[in-house]
């Protein structure tokens, strides 16, 4: 994994899903086959490449992004969400039908439940995603990509981005078993401590569960393993050892988008020059800003603010 030195290649792919999401708030979340009343309700661009793309486009990275989204009533909701952040939607490919839905449900402690239906997404091609980082390349320095697409490309994916010479960054989420080979084209893996306990098999509660959840990474060939573990930071495990970044505690209101603010961060960080650590430090305090905000979207905090948000910190250390 080399971080980015050169301007001309200062720039971020994100290859993945993107939806529209449909977002009700309540005091407690239904009970099976109980029907509650709500308190209000959310209709915006979302899905976790869309997020992540959102989020590096805020941070003022030149930021791409690969995905598919459908001709219907939601298209152009998905086109100003993305295009008011900044992202280059030359790769964003329209295809008959739907675009991909999320409905999101947030209760008042700001925990929530997702059920997510690709859609249009499901269109997203080999061909599609060889002429976007062909194109990229020259500009470009790291793809971040997730498992909101077709689990048959992301081999494709990764393997893509390392010819191109690209630091691969892959989210896990929504977690699934992936073949050995795949985990060779990866430099940094960035999974929360529940996919992370799922995908090694190591309970994932503390420090030192993730540090050697992260050794499972790093025996099948990623480069770096960066797990998050909420209140307890991250832990960044590499060949030379395991560090823990410490959290930012701030009282959330909605937790749905912290973990796309974190990797849109980190990708951008890192396709800016940021050594890794570095670049960990600037995603959490995006992450923990996120969770302050309702909402997808809206909540992916901008640069400057992430920024008055660690001086403030600082100040106050």
């Amino acid at each position: 994994m080399t971080p980015a030195t050169s301007a001309d290649r200062s720039g971020v792919v994100i290859v993945g899903s993107v939806t529209a999401d449909v977002t009700t708030f309540s005091t407690r979340l239904p009970a099976r086959g109980e029907t509650i009343l709500g308190d209000e309700f959310t209709l915006m661009v979302g899905g976790k490449g869309a997020n992540q793309a959102v989020a590096a486009g805020r941070s003022g990275a030149r930021t791409s992004f690969v995905g598919c989204v459908g001709d219907d009533l939601f298209h152009d909701l998905v086109v100003t969400g993305l295009s008011d952040a900044g992202v280059d939607l030359a790769h964003l490919r329209t295809v008959p039908g739907p675009t991909g839905i999320a409905h999101i449900r947030v209760d008042a402690s700001a925990q929530n439940d997702i059920v997510m239906v690709p859609l249009a997404n499901a269109a997203l091609s080999a061909e599609q995603i060889d002429d976007a980082l062909t194109a990229l390349a020259p500009t470009t320095s790291v793809l971040l990509t997730q498992l909101e697409t077709p689990s048959a490309l992301t081999a494709h994916i990764t393997a893509r981005g390392q010819e191109h010479g690209m630091t691969v960054i892959l989210d896990p989420a929504p977690a699934a078993p992936l073949p050995d080979d795949v985990w060779r084209n990866i430099d940094i893996v960035t999974p929360n401590e529940t996919e992370a306990s799922l995908l090694s098999g190591v309970e994932v509660v503390d420090a030192a569960t993730a540090e050697q959840a992260g050794r499972w990474f790093l025996d099948r060939g990623v480069g770096a393993a960066v797990i998050t573990l909420a209140g307890q930071g991250s832990c960044v495990v590499t060949a030379e050892g395991a560090t823990v970044i410490p959290p930012f505690p701030v009282e959330a209101v909605d937790t749905t988008a912290a973990g796309d603010a974190y990797a849109g961060y980190l990708g951008a960080a890192l396709a800016n020059g940021s050594t890794l650590s570095d670049a960990v430090r600037l995603a959490t305090a995006a992450g923990a800003l996120a969770v302050t905000k309702q909402g997808a979207s809206p909540s992916l905090p901008l640069r400057a603010e992430v920024d008055a948000f660690l001086s403030a910190r600082e100040a106050a250390a």
